[in-house]
């Protein structure tokens, strides 16, 4: 199993680490370390969770909109997934966005985003002249149906 090493920032000192909600939950819930605030319709805003993280080599951090917050307010994350790579230190933070028509307070300690470990190869890139040819070719963007 990885371990990841999480460091609470002065202002999350009060909260939580980030947790799963159930034994089969994939992600652990981030909550905002800010001051309550009000998002209005169409804003965007970075949103402190208070903490730095320590990804072991060969794992990332999704950070994903959480589907609650999208169905009932429209708050999403216009860059979803984000990505922690494993050599970053920072704060974590998440941009959220109010898609919906009406404002939507965040109090400090809800619950914002979701953030999912996975794993990844950063393979060689070779740089050829042609590929080899595949049933699918060049076909995209609707070429497999509906």
């Amino acid at each position: 199993m990885s371990r990841v090493r999480v460091l609470r920032l002065p202002n999350n000192l009060d909260l939580p680490l980030p947790s799963r909600q159930t034994t089969g939950s994939a992600g652990f819930d981030l909550a905002s370390a800010e001051r309550d605030f009000i998002l209005g319709p169409g804003e965007r805003r970075l949103v402190s969770t208070g903490l730095a993280i320590e990804i072991p080599p060969g794992l990332e951090g999704q950070v994903r909109p959480r589907s609650g917050l999208a169905l009932r307010h429209g708050i999403t994350m216009p860059n979803a997934p984000g990505t922690i790579d494993s050599d970053y230190r920072g704060e974590v933070r998440v941009i959220l966005q109010n898609s919906g028509t009406q404002p939507v307070t965040i109090a400090r300690g809800d619950r914002i985003a979701q953030l999912v470990f996975a794993r990844y190869e950063a393979p060689e890139l070779l740089d050829v002249t042609e590929l080899e040819a595949s049933a699918r070719g060049a076909g995209g963007f609707g070429s497999t149906g509906a």
